[in-house]
């Protein structure tokens, strides 16, 4: 399969999350076409711009398929009707980290407005998840699963709706999954021969290129 569905398009803005943290991980679908620009979705926030947010996380994806997953963790909260529950700009099901890979390339949106997207990275959870959904232990569960969604740079801008594709149109690295990437990086399963494959992966975030060549001996 090479072209999904996109359920909902939503973004959010930065509003009182913990105290005086703020947080935009309450993400909301839009209506209509949303414009895809080279850091996101117009318009879309993130709080803390040093983790968030920027050319190499311009769109996050979390599967929707692992919502069913945690209505078995941790009970059937209403957040998990929401299709941005957990910072996803684009609700799709059916993909899920162990079918895309780092570089990977779609179009998203409609066939002559959408936008040209790569995966960057996986993403890294944090305590807003928990914060967010009141529930301890769901970083761990993540970490163990490796249920931890991805994010796209943008190579093209566009436009996308509610209802528009999602097109695989290029595989990226093959033997990089945004799955064994997570596990590698964040799980910490690497060997010294993954570091060293990571270091100078192309399409793989500068970030974490740098992140793997710290680690190698």
């Amino acid at each position: 399969m090479s072209e999904w569905h996109v359920e909902a398009v939503c973004t959010g803005t930065a509003r009182p999350f913990n105290g005086a943290e703020l947080s935009a991980i309450t993400k909301r679908p839009r209506d209509g076409t949303v414009q895809v620009l080279p850091e996101g979705l117009a318009p879309d926030e993130q709080a803390d711009r040093r983790v968030h947010g920027g050319p190499e996380m311009a769109l996050h994806l979390y599967p929707l398929d692992h919502h069913d997953y945690w209505r078995g963790v941790i009970g059937d909260s209403p957040l998990l009707t929401e299709p941005g529950a957990f910072g996803s700009n684009l609700a799709v099901r059916g993909l899920t980290e162990e079918m895309v890979h780092i570089g990977d390339r779609f179009r998203l949106g409609g066939k002559t407005t959408g936008a040209l997207i790569e995966i960057s990275q996986p993403r890294q959870p944090c305590w807003k998840i928990e914060h967010r959904f009141c529930a301890k232990g769901m970083v761990a569960s993540i970490i163990r699963t490796g249920s931890c969604g991805w994010y796209f740079r943008v190579i093209e801008t566009g436009e996308v709706a509610a209802g528009d594709r999602l097109e695989r149109v290029a595989i990226g690295a093959a033997d990089w999954t945004v799955a064994r990437a997570f596990r590698a990086l964040v799980a910490g399963t690497a060997t010294q021969a993954d570091y060293a494959e990571l270091a100078i992966l192309p399409a793989l975030s500068p970030k974490l290129r740098e992140k793997a060549a710290q680690k190698l001996g």
